[in-house]
């Protein structure tokens, strides 16, 4: 049985009434992997921006394993104390990890959320010395067209995002720096500038699906919307 935790912001944990990136993935592992999977984490739950709070059920396609490691306005910073206990409890394998730009929006600069990646990957590798990660760069969303510096700051910490992913992948416990989707756009990929709409989806599952393939050789190419 493989296991794979999504981790993420806003945009993995999603909001009532969506499928969520996730969901694809699912549906992708579920008609390619070719063995026992299971999507695991401490958390099922959809954000609800009626309440502002991560308490619905509401999927739009509540027929699949819905556990994650995501939370809106959660970054790399949040989860860093948070991996550790998921990774343990969940006997999680594969960690497909999409994080940074709320950080870089309201926290940390792109230097201190490096750091707070290379904690979050020694911390998960505390509780699996052995757990695969996949690291998705920052998408630029529509605050980095109209802020230059913001915009700075997210290419900036993807370059460094690089670097760390280089540093820090090990034989025993690979690092994949997934490719950012080529044709991503956030006016049609996503409903508000940043958070992905059905195409969005599709598009970054298929980001961490082909990066799984061509290093891994698990699974196929992403059959999805490009």
């Amino acid at each position: 049985m493989l296991r794979f935790m999504p981790v993420g912001d806003s945009m993995t944990i999603g909001s009532a009434g969506e499928h969520t990136w996730r969901y694809r993935m699912w549906q992708h592992l579920r008609d390619t992997h070719g063995g026992p999977f299971a999507l695991v984490g401490p958390r099922e739950t959809l954000y609800d921006k009626a309440t502002e709070s991560p308490s619905s059920y509401a999927y739009a396609d509540p027929e699949f394993p819905r556990a994650h490691l995501a939370g809106w306005g959660e970054g790399w910073q949040h989860m860093v104390p948070l991996i550790a206990d998921a990774v343990r409890a969940h006997r999680a394998d594969v960690l497909l990890v999409s994080l940074g730009l709320i950080d870089l929006g309201f926290y940390t600069n792109a230097e201190q959320t490096a750091e707070n990646v290379r904690a979050f990957v020694a911390e998960a590798r505390t509780a699996n010395p052995r757990v695969r990660l996949v690291v998705l760069p920052v998408i630029p969303n529509v605050r980095a067209v109209d802020d230059p510096p913001f915009a700075a700051q997210v290419a900036r910490f993807n370059e460094l995002l690089a670097k760390a992913v280089a540093d820090l992948d090990q034989p025993r416990s690979p690092l994949l720096l997934a490719s950012p989707p080529p044709s991503y756009d956030i006016g049609r990929d996503t409903y508000d500038g940043t958070h992905p709409n059905a195409s969005g989806e599709h598009k970054i599952a298929g980001a961490f699906a082909d990066a799984m393939h061509q290093a891994w050789d698990l699974g196929e190419p992403y059959n999805g919307p490009r």
